[in-house]
């Protein structure tokens, strides 16, 4: 026969010894609650920072919005500066108009009959023509004309005046007076002269 073992039943065996079991919790030590509250008081001034960063940041946007406020002055201030009216400058100085190459001149005078002069009537005007180019210019009796106050041009009679303006050829500078005559009675307005006759025409006044 086999030998049978008695079974251990529960609750039976070594008797439990004190200190068994999962171990307690250890407590905090003085120098850990240090650290915490050290860490807390790093935060707290962390957020102290971020709220002085805050209201200096706030006071800067102030003083830029105040300096912008004064740079947008400056525009107007110098619009008001270009349309303030300005002092009256002095007139540019005219420059003297350029002289004619050929400058004539006219005016009424009697009529001193020649020997070659009929028994009509006749006008006379005193001319006197001036070279003011550097080229020579001629000059002769049949280069003028006389046109009346009624817009009647009259060619010149020659021989016919003792005084009549002679032929030559005038260099720069040099001038020639003599009269020019037209036949008829009329009063003469303007005298023309036409250099070679299909030259340049210069027309003046009769005075």
């Amino acid at each position: 026969m086999s030998q049978q073992y008695p079974q251990h039943q529960p609750g039976f065996g070594a008797p439990q010894q004190p200190g068994w079991g999962p171990p307690p919790p250890p407590e905090k030590s003085p120098a850990g609650k240090i650290i915490g509250l050290g860490c807390l008081g790093v935060v707290a001034l962390f957020v102290v920072i971020g709220i002085i960063a805050a209201l200096v940041g706030g006071g800067g946007d102030s003083e830029d919005a105040g300096t912008t406020g004064a740079g947008s002055s400056a525009p107007a201030a110098a619009q008001e500066k270009d349309t303030a009216p300005q002092k009256d400058e002095p007139p540019a100085e005219e420059e003297p108009e350029e002289k004619s190459p050929v400058a004539v001149t006219a005016k009424k005078t009697s009529f001193a009959k020649s020997i070659l002069a009929d028994g009509g009537d006749y006008t006379s005007v005193l001319v006197t023509i001036t070279n003011n180019g550097d080229e020579q210019i001629d000059v002769n009796p049949l280069y003028f004309t006389i046109t009346d106050t009624d817009g009647t041009k009259h060619t010149a009679e020659l021989a016919v005046d003792e005084n009549q303006i002679d032929t030559v050829t005038l260099a720069r500078g040099e001038n020639v007076s003599g009269t020019v005559t037209g036949k008829g009675t009329f009063t003469p307005k303007y005298v023309t002269y036409t250099d070679g006759l299909l030259g340049d025409s210069v027309r003046t006044e009769v005075s």
